[in-house]
């Protein structure tokens, strides 16, 4: 891949000692946001740790928004965010890599917490994020997601019963690199917050931190669609994307002998939510034994008591409720946290 690139001069000597961890940021027009998340980082930069930015062939004035932080940066064609942290990758030697989205941000100190739970049995670690607005001011309400502090694989667990667990959006996730490697795999969308994510408890431990790290941008343009009123499309999307995964990750938990103990795809909690709301969505009725069936399945888990009762009552309650409304109820839902 052809690229054109700004470095610093220190880096690429062979006799340099490789970073602990390198922070990739990718960019695709994100012009006013991208000088943030930059600063985010330099700002704390550790002498073990390495900045990458590319520039995913923007197409508005982000490269030179870019150049101007005097970061290593690279411009290369439009690929897509895989494409481009995949390239990242490849500038790099460090062990640990953790992706920031361009319009987010990293909290103050939070390379120094990251780095000193890093070593060679970590496969990935999680964190919160804030939500900030277009401004960077904080939105009311809790960081997305709410985490336990912990390290083991208990994850595991979740994966095979379920084929997820509640997960921080991109920018909340470190991993090793063996499981980024994985990326190379994917051929089924150009997103990396994907199997990486649910393979990696296999890898190794899950390090999972409570304290937010970092923040997390709303400002209409997400690609996850948070912020908005629900679309249709994007629900098809999550759901094609959840098959396509399952059968991916189906085929890497072959390597561990344990396929045979993952949850079937049409089975899985997330399956049969997401196929509920693109119902509501489109506008369609949602049959009794289909509720019955998804609150089945979400008394079968393992979420808390309250949790149980506030989702079924919701779903419950949407089922019922005349479509606009139940639309208007999805959407509060769907814009009160991140559960993937």
């Amino acid at each position: 891949m052809n690229a054109h690139s700004a470095r610093s001069a220190a880096n690429g000597s062979s006799d340099i000692k490789p970073p602990s961890l390198a922070i990739i940021i990718t960019c695709f027009n994100y012009e006013r946001f991208v000088s943030q998340a930059i600063r985010s980082v330099t700002s704390q930069l550790r002498d073990d740790c390495q900045l990458i930015v590319i520039d995913d062939g923007s197409t508005d004035a982000s490269w030179e928004a870019i150049r101007a932080e005097g970061v290593e940066a690279y411009r290369v064609e439009n690929g897509g965010a895989r494409a481009a942290c995949l390239h990242g990758i490849a500038t790099t030697r460090a062990p640990f890599l953790l992706f920031l989205d361009a319009d987010d941000e990293l909290a103050p100190g939070a390379l120094d917490t990251i780095v000193s739970h890093l070593d060679s049995g970590v496969a990935k670690l999680q964190f919160p994020l804030v939500r900030i607005d277009e401004h960077g001011a904080p939105i009311t309400g809790h960081p997305v997601p709410k985490l336990e502090s912990f390290r083991d694989r208990r994850l595991t667990e979740s994966v095979l019963r379920t084929g997820v667990y509640t997960s921080p959006p991109t920018s909340g996730n470190v991993f090793r690199r063996d499981v980024c490697e994985l990326l190379a795999e994917v051929d089924y969308e150009p997103w990396i917050d994907g199997v990486m994510l649910f393979a990696a408890p296999f890898y190794g431990d899950v390090v999972s931190l409570s304290e937010p790290l970092g923040r997390y941008r709303i400002h209409g343009c997400n690609d996850s669609g948070l912020g908005r009123a629900v679309d249709p499309q994007v629900l098809r999307r999550e759901l094609k994307r959840f098959v396509d995964r399952m059968r991916h990750l189906r085929q890497i938990l072959q390597r561990f002998e344990v396929a045979q103990d993952l949850v079937r795809t049409e089975e899985a909690y997330f399956y049969l939510e997401r196929s509920f709301y693109l119902a509501v969505a489109e506008g369609r009725d949602v049959s009794i034994s289909t509720t019955f069936r998804l609150l089945k399945k979400l008394w079968g888990g393992e979420n808390q008591l309250r949790t149980k009762c506030t989702l079924g009552g919701f779903l419950m309650l949407t089922a019922l409720l005349p479509n606009r409304r139940a639309q208007r109820s999805l959407s509060y839902r769907l814009d009160v946290g991140i559960v993937r």
